[in-house]
C-alpha cells in the first residue's frame, strides 16, 4: 500500500453539496468547501431540486476544495461520492438535459399510485425481492410520474433515448462527459427495481412500475472503477460510490453484525448491520443492503424517519423563533422541565414504523404557558422519540439473533449531532450510550474511504475500523420512570395523529 496520497469526497445531500479533502491512509481532512441548494416546493408534499443546481454545486465544491489544499488534480488518487438516496433524475442519452426538476427522497406525490399498488396485491412481492415497501420515497412511481406527465417522455423512454438515475449517476453521467451511465448496489437497492438478493435489475418490478429497463445504469461495487473525470484540470478517477446512509455506515466502521449507526441530517436514518444474511422485517422495517465490496453484499435493516434537522429548519424559517440551527439547544435548555409538549413532525408523512404518507405534522400539549423554548424542547425530543421507535423495531425483528443489537451503542453523526443537550436526551430517552465519534463528517468520510480503498491507499474494513475514535459517550441520566412515562406520551400523540389523519 502507498504511504500517502489525497482522496477527494464529494457528499451531494438535500439541503447542501460538500467537497471534502482527506490525506490518506488515515483519511485526515484537509480542506472542505460546501454551497447550500435551493428547496422547491411547488404543491403540499411536493419537494424538488433543480438538477443544475445539483451539478454546478458539485463541480463548484470540488475545485474550491482542491485550491483551497494548494492540490492539483494529480495530487487526487481519485473521488468517492456520497448521495441523497432515491430522489430521481430522467435526462436525455444525447444531451444530458433532465426532462424535469428532480424528484426529491421527500416528495409525497405519487402516494395514490403506490395505494393501488398495495391494492392489487403487490406488496409482498416487491418486498420478498427488494426488501421495500411501496411508498413514494423510493424512485420506481417516481420514475413513471415523470414519464407518464412529461409530454412525449414514455415514447423517448421506449426508444431507449432517456436514461434514469439517482444523483450518483447523474452526478457520474456529467462528470464523465455522458461516457459512464453506472450507479452501485446501495443506491439500486433503493429503487423498488432492484432483487436485493440476486444482485440484479427484476425484470417484473420493472413492468410492475411500468418502467422501461433501457432507462437502468449499471449497477457495481460500491468501491470499483466507475470512469474518470476533467473537472478538476487532469484526469481524475472515480472510484467509490454509496447512498448517503450506506456511505455513513461505512464512515462509522460498522462492519460487524449488530453494529448500529444512525445519522441526523434532514431526515434521521439508522443502519443495523445483519452481516451477509438479509433479514425480513415483521415490523415494517427497510431490508437494505449495507455496502457491497469484492462481489459480497452486507446487508442491513433500516429505519427512516423523514423529519429530524428539517424539524430545526422548519423553527428556523418557518417560525422564526431561532437564528440559526445551533440556538435550538440553548433554547430548549430553558424551557418548563414540568412542561411536555409533543411535535409530530409528519411534514411529508410518517416513515418507520407508521408509513402514513398522509399523516401530517401536530402539536400536543399546548397551554397558555407554551413558548418558544417548549416548541425548541419539542422539536429536538421528537427526533429521540422517532430514534427509539426505530431501535424498538430493529431489536423485536432480531431478538435472539447474533445481531440483535440489545446491548449495542449507538453511533451517531450528521448535523444534529453537535448539541450535546439533542445527544443527552437521546440517550436518556434510549435508555443506552450514545457515541459520538471525532469525525462527524461520516458520510463523507465514507465516501473517502471507498476511494481510497480502491485506490489502494486505505486499510482493508478491518483495519479501518481500529481507526475510528470517539470524541464523546453520551450515558442515560433520566429516571426509568420519567423515561417511560415521557415515551407514553409521545406514543399517544402519533396514535392520535395517525387516526385524526386517516
Amino acid at each position: 500500500m502507498p504511504a500517502h496520497g489525497h482522496v477527494m469526497a464529494l457528499d451531494q445531500g438535500t439541503t447542501s453539496t460538500r467537497a471534502i479533502l482527506y490525506r490518506t491512509p488515515e483519511l485526515v481532512p484537509v480542506a472542505v468547501a460546501q454551497r447550500e441548494i435551493a428547496q422547491h416546493f411547488p404543491a403540499s408534499g411536493w419537494v424538488e431540486h433543480e438538477p443544475e443546481d445539483l451539478w454546478n454545486s458539485s463541480v463548484a465544491v470540488l475545485r474550491e476544495a482542491i485550491a483551497g489544499a494548494g492540490l492539483s488534480a494529480a495530487d487526487i488518487a481519485g473521488i468517492g461520492i456520497a448521495n441523497q438516496r432515491e430522489t430521481t433524475l430522467v435526462w436525455h442519452r444525447h444531451t444530458g438535459r433532465p426532462i424535469h426538476r428532480a424528484l426529491v427522497w421527500q416528495d409525497r406525490r405519487t402516494a395514490d399510485a403506490c395505494a393501488a399498488l398495495r391494492r392489487a396485491g403487490h406488496a409482498p412481492r416487491v418486498a420478498a425481492a427488494t426488501g421495500l415497501l411501496i411508498d413514494p420515497y423510493f424512485s420506481a412511481t417516481k420514475i413513471a410520474w415523470m414519464l407518464d406527465h412529461v409530454p412525449g417522455a414514455r415514447d423517448a423512454a421506449e426508444r431507449g433515448e432517456l436514461a434514469f438515475g439517482t444523483v450518483d449517476s447523474f452526478l457520474l453521467w456529467r462528470l464523465t462527459e455522458g461516457r459512464v451511465h453506472a450507479t452501485d448496489a446501495t443506491n439500486a437497492a433503493r429503487t423498488l427495481l432492484f432483487d436485493i438478493h440476486a444482485g440484479r435489475w427484476d425484470a417484473e418490478l420493472c413492468a410492475l412500475f411500468r418502467v422501461p429497463p433501457s432507462l437502468l445504469p449499471d449497477v457495481r461495487d460500491c468501491a470499483a472503477m466507475f470512469g474518470s473525470t476533467a473537472v478538476l484540470g487532469g484526469r481524475t478517477p472515480v472510484l467509490g460510490i454509496a447512498g448517503d446512509q450506506q456511505a455513513a455506515t461505512l464512515g462509522q466502521a460498522c462492519f460487524r453484525p449488530g453494529m448500529v449507526k444512525s445519522t441526523y441530517g434532514t431526515g434521521c436514518f439508522a443502519l443495523l448491520n445483519t452481516g451477509e444474511t438479509p433479514v425480513a422485517s415483521r415490523h415494517r422495517l427497510l431490508t437494505t443492503i449495507a455496502y457491497q465490496l469484492k462481489d459480497r453484499r452486507t446487508y442491513a435493516l433500516e429505519g427512516a424517519i423523514f423529519v429530524a434537522g428539517a424539524a430545526v429548519q422548519w423553527l428556523r424559517d418557518g417560525l422564526g423563533l431561532i437564528g440559526t440551527a445551533a440556538d435550538s439547544g440553548e433554547l430548549a435548555a430553558r424551557s418548563d422541565p414540568d412542561a411536555r409538549l409533543y411535535l409530530v413532525p409528519a411534514f411529508v408523512g410518517l416513515g418507520v414504523p407508521y408509513w402514513d404518507a398522509e399523516a401530517r405534522g401536530a402539536i400536543y400539549g399546548l397551554t397558555r404557558a407554551s413558548g418558544p423554548a417548549d416548541f425548541a424542547r419539542a422539536a429536538l425530543e421528537c427526533v429521540g422519540y422517532q430514534t427509539r421507535d426505530l431501535l424498538s423495531a430493529m431489536r423485536a425483528d432480531l431478538r435472539g439473533s447474533e445481531a440483535s443489537g440489545e446491548d449495542a451503542v449507538l453511533r451517531v453523526d450528521g448535523g444534529m449531532v453537535a448539541s450535546d443537550w439533542t445527544m443527552q436526551f437521546l440517550a436518556d430517552i434510549l435508555g443506552a450510550p450514545v457515541d459520538r465519534p471525532v469525525q462527524q463528517e461520516t458520510t463523507a468520510l465514507g465516501a473517502a474511504y471507498l476511494a481510497g480503498l480502491q485506490a489502494g491507499l486505505c486499510p482493508e474494513p478491518e483495519g479501518f475500523a481500529r481507526s475510528w475514535q470517539l470524541q464523546k459517550r453520551f450515558l442515560p441520566q433520566m429516571a426509568e420512570a420519567d423515561r417511560e412515562a415521557a415515551y407514553a406520551g409521545w406514543r399517544r400523540a402519533v396514535r392520535r395523529t395517525l387516526t385524526e389523519t386517516a
